[in-house]
């Protein structure tokens, strides 16, 4: 039996606990495996359309009134294509208590990935997971990972869950895509206005999700899904 193979690109923002930020976000990107190498060209074309190098690196932080129509293009490529998807959790931090769970920062971090990857998995599939290199830590948190979503989905095998590996963004497009998305989730949510190029990425990732990136949507949202995460005193995960 031939079993699918999704990769998932996962990109985060604002993680550290003391970083003066007062929203965290988590986001991913998931494809199929053999669509990999097709989207990577498409957006390629698309950075040769507006005369930027194709190692040009999509990136939110990026986002300028001189490339406003590169990176619309970007975001319309995204929702026209279907085989690409993505998820984002928004996390407030004043409503991080570890205390109230005994738990440390870390253990709370690691369930937060399980809540943003594991409504992607599914049965009798397998997906390869790839986290940014954020600091000299990365590889502790891929073996760690691993084994918390491996052992929560009773994956002993590793059949579902494949691998969890670290890459560099700058030479993977679909990394570059969560960065851009997960950018205007988390600016529209820290309340910030001031730019106007990322002002109208927002307008336009609203428009063509029919989301105001502010709410929840419905877990079953394929397409653009955001789940604002709450600390409640039950649920090890939701």
């Amino acid at each position: 039996m031939n079993v699918s193979v999704f990769n998932i690109y996962c990109d985060e923002s604002c993680h550290l606990p003391n970083d003066g930020q007062t929203i965290m976000t988590l986001g991913l990107i998931w494809c199929p495996l053999d669509k990999t190498r097709e989207i990577a060209i498409r957006l390629r074309e698309i950075k040769a359309r507006h005369n930027l190098a194709s190692d040009f690196e999509i990136k939110w932080t990026k986002v300028s009134p001189s490339k406003v129509l590169f990176y619309q293009d970007i975001i319309d490529y995204f929702f026209d294509d279907d085989d690409l998807h993505f998820r984002s959790v928004v996390i407030q931090k004043s409503e991080i208590n570890h205390d109230l769970f005994n738990q440390t920062h870390d253990e709370w971090y690691y369930k937060m990935m399980f809540t943003l990857i594991e409504p992607v998995l599914k049965p009798h599939v397998s997906f390869r997971i790839y986290l940014d290199k954020k600091d000299t830590r990365s590889s502790d948190k891929v073996h760690k990972l691993h084994d918390v979503l491996c052992n929560n989905l009773y994956d002993f095998n590793r059949n579902i869950v494949e691998r969890v590996q670290v890459i560099e963004s700058h030479a993977v497009e679909q990394l570059q895509l969560a960065d851009l998305l997960l950018g205007a989730v988390g600016y529209i949510n820290r309340g910030l206005s001031e730019n106007s190029a990322k002002q109208q990425l927002i307008e336009r990732i609203k428009k063509r999700s029919g989301y105001e990136l502010t709410r929840s949507t419905l877990l079953r949202e394929s397409k653009f899904n955001i789940f604002h995460w709450h600390g409640r005193p039950h649920g090890a995960f939701r």
